[in-house]
């Protein structure tokens, strides 16, 4: 239970301390769920779909981000996050086509 509780208030912690960078980690986290899921089944084009759309809200969130707050590692960061938007759009157009 202390474990629990350590994982508990770590979340809570960095979820004050820097919100937005929470919620595009916790979008990308559950993009990769979705992409695990719609590799385990082929046959649920949905899942790809979602994820590639999660990704998409991610990188676009981080791309605002930087622009109203830019970081030290803001070049990194913005090529890291454009890449992920192309592939990501790639993708997502790809599975709308082939359905």
């Amino acid at each position: 239970m202390q474990t629990l509780r350590y994982w508990f208030s770590t979340f809570v912690l960095i979820s004050q301390y820097n919100p937005y960078e929470f919620i595009e980690n916790v979008m990308l986290a559950i993009a990769m769920i979705m992409i695990v899921a719609s590799i385990i089944f082929p046959a649920q084009k949905p899942y790809m779909a979602l994820a590639l759309s999660f990704a998409i809200g991610a990188a676009m969130s981080i791309l605002v981000r930087q622009a109203i707050t830019p970081s030290q590692r803001t070049r990194v960061t913005k090529i890291n996050a454009i890449l992920m938007l192309i592939v990501s759009l790639y993708g997502f157009i790809d599975v709308i086509y082939n359905t």
